[in-house]
């Protein structure tokens, strides 16, 4: 099987062509960074109109990269949501004209499931395994039992991870998007110097929070009483990146003993979303992994941030378990992976 992947859902347009064995034959991704970093943050319509206008050549180019007409495409999938909708009404629409055009299956798939099940495309990791999806505008710990089985352990009652690198570069004055440069800036930096929190540190559940870190980065800057220079740059993006890696595996400790617990026969531990392409939480992970006896598993860094070929695989297990979507699916900005789950209470709750 031959499936195309599109991706749309925020500030990336992007399309893949990925078969059921697990080759990548294509993966484009064309970044708007560049159209959103004077406003420090993506900007919803700008979005939308650069996917309009980028897509179709996006999706020409993928094909031409996997060397696959589109008469040998079997299945066509998009992300349909969550995500600005806007940008997930062009991808939805686009992945439906051509599943119309050449009489194959449209598959509507959970932008947040693409990033689940990516570790499966890369590794073939078996079910049920534990999962941290860590990104911009989603923080959770979820157990993956199999395409649209999801039980949520925890989830961020504020603000998620990427969301913090991305303000806190910001009070620094780094261009967006924050975590890379936070990052490269933490290079050679004191992780040490600046006593910030690690919120919710001890607390029962597996909930994240990460308000009050950025709080207290802005009352650091205050109280150095000066604009920060290059050592206080470095020493406080370390700072950050230690204090956020603590925090997300602090809050993991409780979800690996209820994962042990419910499923005695799972072997992985999987982090994925953007924020999942920092090498610093990757070292602590794979640190934490190996303590609990489990095997840490993370895509490959293009595969962490948002991307056409985890929609793509995402579509063949979906169109395996369940078939093809209807054509008058309804994109959505908001789908929890776990709709049982209690909804979150907290400023800022985003899932």
């Amino acid at each position: 099987m031959i499936i195309l992947g599109l991706e749309t859902s925020c500030d990336e347009t992007a399309a893949a062509v990925v078969t059921d064995d697990r080759r990548v034959l294509s993966n484009v991704i064309a970044s708007q960074i560049e159209e959103h970093r004077p406003y420090g943050g993506v900007v919803p319509e700008i979005a939308a109109r650069s996917h309009l206008a980028h897509v179709d050549r996006v999706v020409r180019q993928a094909l031409d990269e996997a060397g696959v007409a589109i008469s040998e495409i079997d299945a066509v999938a998009a992300a349909a949501g969550p995500g600005l909708i806007g940008g997930v009404l062009v991808g939805v629409t686009t992945a439906k004209a051509i599943a119309v055009a050449r009489g194959i299956p449209f598959v509507a798939v959970n932008h947040l499931e693409g990033h689940a099940l990516t570790a499966r495309l890369t590794d073939d990791v078996p079910f049920p395994f534990l999962l941290l999806l860590t990104s911009g505008g989603h923080c959770q710990t979820l157990i993956v039992k199999g395409p649209d089985d999801y039980a949520r352990l925890g989830t961020t009652i504020d603000d998620a991870a990427g969301e913090a690198f991305d303000k806190t570069a910001k009070m620094i004055g780094l261009p967006y998007p924050g975590g890379p440069e936070i990052q490269r800036a933490a290079v050679g930096g004191d992780p040490k110097r600046f006593p910030l929190p690690r919120p919710m540190r001890g607390a029962p559940g597996c909930d994240f929070s990460f308000s009050g870190l950025k709080t207290a980065v802005r009352q650091t800057l205050d109280k150095l009483g000066h604009a920060p220079d290059a050592t206080d740059v470095r020493d406080l993006c370390a700072c950050i990146q230690a204090a956020i890696a603590d925090s997300l595996c602090g809050r993991l400790k409780p979800a690996i003993a209820a994962f042990q617990a419910a499923h005695p026969e799972g072997t992985h531990l999987v982090v994925a979303g953007g924020v999942a392409a920092n090498t610093h939480l990757r070292a602590a992970l794979t640190t934490l992994a190996k303590k609990s006896g489990l095997v840490f598993v993370a895509p490959p860094l293009p595969l962490c941030t948002d991307n056409g070929a985890m929609i793509a695989w995402a579509g063949i297990e979906r169109l395996k378990a369940f078939g093809g979507d209807a054509l008058d699916f309804k994109p959505r900005p908001r789908w929890p992976l776990d709709t049982e789950a209690p909804k979150a209470r907290g400023a800022g709750v985003k899932a």
